[in-house]
């Protein structure tokens, strides 16, 4: 079968396709029906199973004989080590753990909060929630004391796992400070904490309320899968809200495997054996999904990468992990791609590896331009395969069904809906638009099984964040076109989409045209208020190393580029040469941020930011144009 064909089917028995992909999952108790209407727009999948993470994504496969398989590669190139853990080993590790929590007190729907770096003792930690049905919120190790501080208020944990540090190249993170002070700064106060001390520091522990994580698990007894039902929470994800707290997106434990279990083989092509990679981070959603349950859950081999794209040691690194552990698909941020491109823009380091085992590259997490897409085509000679989804869905919306059918790569797209996701292009009234046109994207209820379905204690915010903007749709918040052949494209968020002089024009149009400049490595452009226009477009571009020509030729090419390419409506006669942009750990770029910067309007620094000093820079940068009086 085809995708068409496979899309159709779900569109004509949604129902039927779901309980067929939940055959593939083990229950304690089958569900007698897949899609629960609560009514006014809530749903829940699989409500009425009975069954658990933990067995699904360890134990089941060591039942079946293959215990020997390796589960985990941990390959730090900052410390220098490699270490593997077979399914049998995970499985004594896991349940040696979630005996030790049961032990001090930890049950189904408790919630522990995982404050961890990538190592494998991270995903160990959430296996050993999801076998007592405890409910576990990684955040991103590293953290700041009151946004840590914030999240331990949320979700009120009986318990909290960190480790001693966290490794940055040349630099320790000292997870413990960070961790007594959110203690001390929320209201809610955990019973204990956990702690895993890595040999680069051993952290100071208080006596009787921080265990440390070997001590702590000696003579305890293994704890066996707690069976949970379709719609236990199996995990509080939280995501920078625009405004105020962030949102804890939870995800219901059936939905969840059936649907990630669904797309290793369907999207990403793996089967199981395979080796799979994701280079993200744990306390990211890209690191929940494909870093730890979906490729454990469908019996692959997950990589732990404690590393970077650039710098530990060289422009290499990721081609060096995809020859020595034989990747066959490859997941990583179009972010990441463009450190790799601006270091090595000819690929010579692709040269010294074999590649050969790897059949396909995918990115996300945020807009692929199609010149980053192009290089890496070009230096690999694999296809490269842009989808688009979210924190809040968990899972592919649009992508390449691989496994299914490989359909002509557009560039630009991130191809086609998944089954499962009715994507639709709305405008202002919820109407929907013609193929071509730019609009909000939006998805029609029920959202399938593997999405939020609602936020922790927030039902109100859910509904005001999702669901009331259009009755009857899910808004994803961005904005874009499908076109008459079915291919969806992101043009931007929808507050990425400026107004000039009345012109709704996508600042993610430009940036493509930035992109293709040969001198420019990365780039990004946000809408500035102008009393004339109402919003003018402002590019921020990133050079390629080695490049040495004077900025302002290179700006004064970059305006003619937009001008030749989207025309004078795009107004666009602002840009600036800046060393780099500000971003997000997971390289998201801060365009609110400068927006806001640039206005001359207060601002609270994200919590998520990599590196605040760059916000300096960029000050600097637009007061040269003009900008950023305050």
């Amino acid at each position: 079968m085809g995708y068409q064909e496979v899309y159709e089917g779900w569109a004509s028995d949604p129902e039927g396709f779901w309980m067929q992909a939940a055959e593939a999952i083990d229950w304690d108790r089958k569900p007698s029906k897949a899609l629960f209407d609560k009514g006014n727009d809530l749903y829940e999948w699989f409500a009425d199973g009975l069954t658990n993470t933990c067995w699904n994504a360890v134990d089941r496969h060591v039942e079946a004989g293959r215990g020997g398989q390796v589960a985990i590669i941990h390959d730090s190139p900052i410390t220098g080590t490699l270490h593997k853990i077979t399914y049998a080993e995970l499985r004594n590790r896991v349940a040696r753990l979630a005996g030790a929590l049961r032990a001090k007190g930890i049950e189904k729907g408790d919630r522990v909060i995982i404050y961890m770096p990538m190592v494998p003792e991270a995903l160990e930690a959430m296996l050993a929630c999801a076998r007592l049905g405890a409910i576990h919120s990684v955040v991103f190790g590293g953290f700041a004391a009151n946004e840590l501080a914030v999240r331990i208020d949320d979700a009120t944990p009986k318990a909290i796992i960190a480790a001693s540090c966290g490794l940055e190249p040349g630099r320790v993170v000292h997870y413990k400070p960070l961790l007594d002070g959110a203690i001390d700064l929320a209201k809610h106060k955990p019973d204990f904490t956990f702690i895993f001390q890595r040999e680069q520091e051993v952290a100071k522990l208080n006596d009787g309320y921080d265990f440390d994580w070997h001590g702590f698990q000696y003579g305890v007894e293994p704890a066996d899968c707690v069976p949970v039902e379709g719609n236990h929470p199996a995990y509080i994800l939280y995501t920078s809200g625009t405004t105020g707290a962030p949102k804890g997106v939870i995800r219901h434990t059936g939905g969840h495997l059936v649907a990630l279990n669904w797309t290793m083989k369907n999207i990403y092509n793996v089967d199981p054996g395979d080796t799979f990679w994701a280079a993200s981070d744990v306390g990211w959603v890209v690191g929940h999904s494909y870093i730890c349950y979906a490729p454990l859950v469908h019996g692959n081999t997950t990589i732990v990468f404690e590393g970077k794209p650039v710098g530990t040691p060289d422009a290499g690194t990721f081609w060096r992990v995809i020859s020595d552990h034989k990747v066959r698909s490859f997941f990583t941020a179009p972010t990441a791609f463009r450190a790799v491109k601006r270091d090595d823009p000819k690929g010579e380091f692709v040269k010294k590896y074999d590649i050969s085992c790897l059949r396909a590259i995918y990115l996300a997490g945020e807009r692929a331009d199609p010149d980053t897409i192009e290089w890496a085509q070009r230096v690999t000679g694999k296809p490269i395969y842009d989808h688009w989804w979210q924190t809040e869905t968990g899972w592919t919306i649009a992508g390449m069904p691989a496994g299914i059918e490989a359909l002509p790569v557009k560039i630009g797209s991130p191809s086609v809906p998944m089954p499962g996701y009715d994507v639709q292009i709305l405008d202002e009234a919820g109407h929907p638009m013609k193929p071509g046109e730019l609009g909000a994207i939006a998805v029609k209820l029920p959202l399938p099984p593997g999405t939020l379905p609602t936020l922790w204690n927030a039902e109100d915010r859910f509904r005001k964040s999702y669901l009331s903007h259009f009755p009857g749709y899910y808004e994803t918040g961005d904005a874009g076109m499908i076109d008459e052949d079915g291919y969806l494209y992101i043009m931007a968020r929808t507050d990425d989409v400026i107004n000039v002089a009345g012109h709704r024009l996508s600042t993610g149009g430009m940036e493509e045209v930035l992109a293709a400049h040969p001198d420019v490595a990365e780039c990004a452009v946000i809408g500035v208020s102008d009393e004339l226009k109402g919003q003018l477009p402002m590019g921020f571009v990133c050079l390629t190393t080695g490049v040495n020509r004077p900025h302002d030729e290179i700006t004064k090419e970059c305006v003619k580029l937009v001008r030749d390419k989207i025309g004078p409506v795009a107004a666009f006669k602002l840009c600036a040469v800046v060393d780099r942009l500000p971003k997000t750990r997971s390289g998201k770029i801060l365009r609110a941020t400068m927006v806001k910067i640039a206005d001359s309007e207060e601002f609270k620094l994200p919590a998520t930011i990599d590196d605040p000093a760059i916000l300096d820079e960029i000050k600097v940068a637009l007061q040269a144009l003009g900008y950023a009086k305050g």
